[in-house]
């Protein structure tokens, strides 16, 4: 585990249902529930993940050029589009982590 116990750091998905033959597939929101199990895996209790259809009120705002899905790490952009991808949440949470050891170290 990544040291990161003492911080915590809110990782947001956007997604929304998606309409096929079948009926509607909540595909974004199990992708995400999944994403969240990795990341607590690797940083414990340091991360919360949060999941919102694009409509539900409590959504964050959304960059006027972001694609779904969107994934959000403190606040700040990580992907917008295509796949939600593991590594890429976990360079900048990895960075995000470093950054703040280093500030409380000096």
């Amino acid at each position: 585990m990544v040291n990161g116990e003492n911080m915590n750091i809110l990782v947001q998905i956007i997604g929304t249902p998606v309409a096929c033959k079948d009926g509607i597939k909540d595909s974004w929101r199990d992708t995400a529930a999944w994403v969240a199990g990795q990341l607590r895996q690797r940083f414990g209790d340091a991360i919360q993940v949060q999941y919102f259809d694009l409509f539900d009120p409590a959504c964050p705002a959304i960059p006027p050029e972001a694609k779904l899905p969107l994934v959000l790490v403190a606040g700040e952009m990580v992907s917008s589009g295509g796949k939600i991808s593991v590594p890429a949440i976990r360079g900048k949470i990895e960075a995000l982590i470093e950054l703040t050891t280093k500030t409380n170290n000096r």
